[in-house]
């Protein structure tokens, strides 16, 4: 069987119609620059045969404290792990963003110690991965955290501005050539969504609407953005254009050097 799920993974999929664990079944995007954050987020999820809209995006903030969680995996075990993490900031204070980051691990921890076995026993796999942004009070800055399965996690530094879970094939090329550090809100945003809509029309799990969360370093105030595809489609387009243009101008020199060849 799984030799057959890597060589037709579309049909495994219509033979197992409550497989939803598949981390490629959604694209959220993490970007740190010097400027601030940027996280993007598609809202399908699909359970069989059925496709619905679901928001991606937590965001939690108050004085001197502003965070976003984005996931991918099993949407139970993240409603669950989001239910007890709310409840756990009503009663506790944090000053640092990696320290809630290490609360939300902990109730990643506490899922799985209570679901993962009954999980596995029903033919599924415990695959939340987490992204996590922000800036609490005593942060010098904002912060961007990539938080795995089993509730340990990596930060990201100077080099590696973006952060993909789920499908993130499609959509890492554009990321990698040009964004930075340097990079502004604005361009992250712009270079995010061509990002997600290469993915869009690469894969049928990923689709709009998409969400938006924008923080602007040292606000403590996250702003949230959906877009819908009517929103967006004229820029979908004209991306398409202006790559086919581009492609027009590439010299072709090299590739004479091959067709000569022909004659």
């Amino acid at each position: 069987m799984d030799i057959f799920k890597c060589l037709v993974p579309n049909i495994y999929l219509l033979c197992h119609p409550f497989n939803n664990t598949i981390t490629d079944m959604t694209y959220c995007l993490g970007i740190k620059v010097k400027e601030g954050l940027l996280a993007i987020a598609d809202t399908r999820i699909t359970s069989g045969t059925d496709t619905t809209v679901k928001k991606k995006i937590t965001i939690e903030q108050k004085d001197g404290f502003s965070l976003f969680i984005m996931t991918s995996g099993l949407r139970s075990t993240r409603d669950k792990a989001i239910v007890y993490f709310k409840e756990l900031l009503e009663t506790t204070e944090y000053n640092k963003l990696y320290k809630a980051v290490n609360a939300f691990g902990e109730q990643i921890k506490r899922v799985v110690k209570e679901d993962k076995e009954s999980l596995e026993k029903a033919g599924f796999n415990f695959d939340l991965h987490s992204i996590i942004g922000g800036q609490l009070k005593d942060d010098d800055e904002h912060k961007l955290f990539l938080l795995y399965p089993e509730g340990n996690w990596v930060e990201l530094g100077q080099g590696a501005p973006f952060i993909i879970i789920g499908n993130s094939g499609h959509g890492k090329p554009i990321l990698n050539r040009i964004l930075n550090e340097n990079s502004t809100l604005k361009l992250a945003l712009k270079v995010g969504f061509l990002s997600f809509d290469s993915t869009r029309v690469s894969s049928n799990n990923v689709d709009f609407p998409i969400d938006v969360a924008i923080y602007k370093k040292d606000s403590f105030n996250i702003i949230e953005q959906r877009y819908e595809k009517k929103d967006l489609e004229v820029i979908s387009t004209q991306w398409a254009e202006e790559l086919k243009a581009a492609l027009e101008h590439v010299s072709e020199d090299w590739i004479n050097v091959a067709f000569d060849k022909l004659t």
